[in-house]
């Protein structure tokens, strides 16, 4: 078979995964099993995922965090927050499309076009195209309940030390952004209202507290699984955004119908389905025996996935198993993940197939050639800065 199911296996993804993500895994993990492996050993593929119990709890969790994001801009409470920053427009034009990038909902950079639109002034369309993409992803790399939550899990590796390594990443992006993209920009916003700061305080409280419930009761409930606090601190988050937005049955119900919850789930179990089936398949090997090292493996080949995909998790996926096929590695180590998460990050970022990245420029009337040649330079200096990463910590 070699090549054969591998070119019709992507070919599926990339194809379904722009309507439906967790459809296009499905099919293309059930494609490459067909291919590669029999019934008995596909179905077992399937029933791992579905009778772990940590999967399972992992997908629950990721299902409600839309609805927080969602009840969050429904009660206006993400609005109270982005009006009440009071920075000047550089940072706010860093801020406001990075704090609502934590609503994870596809094409959500729609979200914060206008922000950025009033915010921008007189820069010329590309320019608000590039500042809204840039910054409304850069908190994501290292927000611990966005993709960086199943990127680790897949990649078995402690959540808040990955957000510890990816930190610098997350800093270095944010200033390369910064240089290139903020330059022209001056001046301060002008308010409507006055300051209010339990406006600030509360909807970061509801957007903090999952994160710092989970990490606190990891460090004193030795030996529970990863994901049972995890659950506990998303319900709670979500509990207090019921509460702080008024919430009443109608309220939830609308939101759950538009933010679609179910779908979230899907995906983490399509992941690891799609996951487990190209691990057992052997498709993996047959990547591997491409003559590549480590750093161009992991930087080129996670970035051109990345660009391919439009996302992260799913680059991940395929990354991981041919890491270790290639290199006959157990467990990826963190530095190694980093690099790799950073190059598929960059990839994903200036995706044309990219949700986000397509709705901004219809926004601003803007095609792909001129958002391409604003974000070049800090797209290509951070995968210059990846690569050399990679020549430094791959060993």
């Amino acid at each position: 078979m070699g090549w054969i199911g591998l070119v019709v296996t992507f070919t599926l993804l990339v194809v379904i995964a722009r309507w439906s993500l967790w459809a296009g895994l499905t099919v293309s993990a059930i494609t490459l099993g067909l291919f590669y492996l029999p019934l008995p050993g596909l179905a077992a593929c399937v029933w791992q995922v579905l009778a772990d119990p940590s999967i399972i709890s992992l997908a629950f969790a990721v299902g409600l965090i839309p609805v927080i994001g969602g009840t969050l801009e429904r009660s206006g409470l993400l609005g109270d927050l982005v009006d009440n920053l009071r920075i000047g427009k550089r940072l706010f034009l860093m801020s406001g499309p990075a704090l609502l990038g934590m609503l994870p909902v596809p094409g959500g950079a729609i979200l914060s076009a206008p922000l950025v639109n009033k915010a921008g002034g007189s820069l010329p369309g590309d320019s608000k195209v590039a500042i809204n993409i840039w910054f409304r992803h850069v908190l994501t790399m290292i927000y611990p309940l966005a993709a960086l939550l199943p990127a680790a899990k897949m990649a078995s590796i402690d959540l808040y030390i990955a957000v510890l390594y990816i930190t610098p990443v997350f800093i270095f992006v944010a200033v390369i952004g910064y240089v290139f993209l903020l330059r022209e920009v001056k001046g301060r916003i002008t308010y409507a209202s006055p300051f209010d700061p339990a406006k600030l305080a509360l909807p970061v409280v509801v957007l903090l507290s999952a994160p710092v419930i989970h990490i606190t009761l990891l460090s004193f409930m030795k030996g529970c699984p990863g994901e049972f606090p995890l659950v506990l601190g998303v319900l709670v988050s979500l509990l207090l955004a019921f509460w702080a937005g008024k919430f009443r049955g109608k309220d939830i119900f609308y939101v759950c119908r538009r933010m679609k919850p179910w779908r979230y789930a899907l995906i983490i179990l399509a992941i690891f389905i799609f996951m487990n089936v190209f691990r057992a398949s052997g498709a993996a090997g047959v990547i591997a025996r491409i003559p590549l090292s480590k750093s161009v493996l992991i930087v080129a080949v996670g970035a051109i996935l990345g660009v391919v995909t439009g996302r992260v998790q799913v680059p991940v996926s395929i990354m991981l198993p041919i890491y270790q096929a290639k290199f006959g590695a157990v467990a990826m180590p963190p530095l190694t993940f980093m690099v790799m998460y950073f190059a598929i990050f960059i990839g994903y970022i200036i995706s044309p197939v990219h949700p986000c990245v397509l709705v901004t420029m219809e926004y601003f009337g803007v095609g792909f050639r001129d958002f391409f040649r604003k974000l070049a330079a800090p797209a290509a200096i951070s995968l210059l800065a990846a690569f050399a990463a990679g020549l430094l910590f791959i060993k």
